[in-house]
């Protein structure tokens, strides 16, 4: 199964490169690298065209869910996924969930496991997938989309698509839909993805607060009621997902300061609690 792997681009590129170099490794898969660029202005424009392992497109998009969206529409995999450029995909990533979905035919939609890390490429914690209920996901979105993969029908057929009117939260309102349409999902139980908390992430940023706010006053009035308990469920399933019983571990990633090869890096203490940042 070939993949076609979408990244929206917008002033990151000492990230974007390091993203594609992470995509660009993967073994024993077929890979499509679709790249949107907002026509950045940061030098993105005078290396991303000759970058020969991507197809590059370069063209003013309505933020970045409308640059997925035109990734997907573009793409020709049989499975999609989206990769921001302050992500990465872990060595035998795309393998793993080639595998997974072949031994699960019936998924569409598979999540799997992240590790968070600072800008620098050093460990902050390990998030772990969860299916998502019909309630519980007004409170807590339990799976980040680095590690999100799903078969083009549902883009195809089922017409699911990002809501481009979400700037920040778009990622819910995707999912939520693929539930309300009855779109099956698995979750992976490895990890296949690097989240990048840079500090400046967009979900600190004033109008992800105020989306945030909105799909509150969204919810139905008992669940906001009942965040406290939702929150207790989130942090116990973690815990039984594997939060409990992690060990230490190496991880091999791209860092600015190496940005052409994988620098290992040792957790002598995993912790699925990501520590607090605040927005710059």
């Amino acid at each position: 199964m070939r993949f076609s792997i979408i990244t929206p681009s917008f002033r990151n590129s000492r990230w974007l490169r390091l993203c594609i170099n992470s995509v660009a490794d993967q073994q024993g898969v077929e890979v499509e690298h679709i790249v949107q660029d907002s026509c950045s202005d940061d030098g993105t424009g005078d290396w991303l065209p000759k970058e020969t392992r991507v197809k590059a497109f370069i063209e003013k998009d309505a933020g970045m869910y409308d640059a997925v969206n035109r990734g997907f529409a573009r793409a020709s995999g049989e499975l999609l996924a989206y990769l921001n450029c302050d992500e990465q995909y872990l060595p035998g990533a795309l393998k793993a969930v080639s595998d997974w979905f072949t031994s699960h035919p019936d998924a569409d939609v598979v999540l799997s496991d992240t590790l968070i890390t600072d800008s620098a490429g050093d460990y902050l914690c390990n998030r772990y997938s969860i299916l998502p209920g019909k309630y519980r996901i007004w409170v807590r979105f339990p799976a980040l989309t680095c590690a999100l993969f799903l078969r083009r029908r549902v883009i195809d057929e089922l017409g699911i698509r990002f809501d481009t009117q979400w700037r920040d939260l778009g990622d819910v309102i995707w999912v939520m839909e693929m539930m309300k349409r009855g779109v099956k999902m698995s979750v992976l139980p490895y990890v296949t993805s690097v989240f990048t908390d840079t500090g400046a992430n967009m979900n600190l940023k004033p109008n992800a607060i105020r989306e945030q706010k909105l799909k509150e006053q969204m919810a139905p009035s008992w669940i906001n009621a009942m965040r406290l308990p939702f929150i207790l469920d989130y942090r116990v399933r973690v815990m039984l997902r594997g939060g409990a019983f992690q060990k230490p571990f190496t991880y091999p990633v791209y860092t600015l300061a190496e940005p052409d090869r994988r620098t290992p890096k040792t957790v002598t203490r995993p912790t699925s609690f990501w520590p607090k940042r605040s927005s710059t």
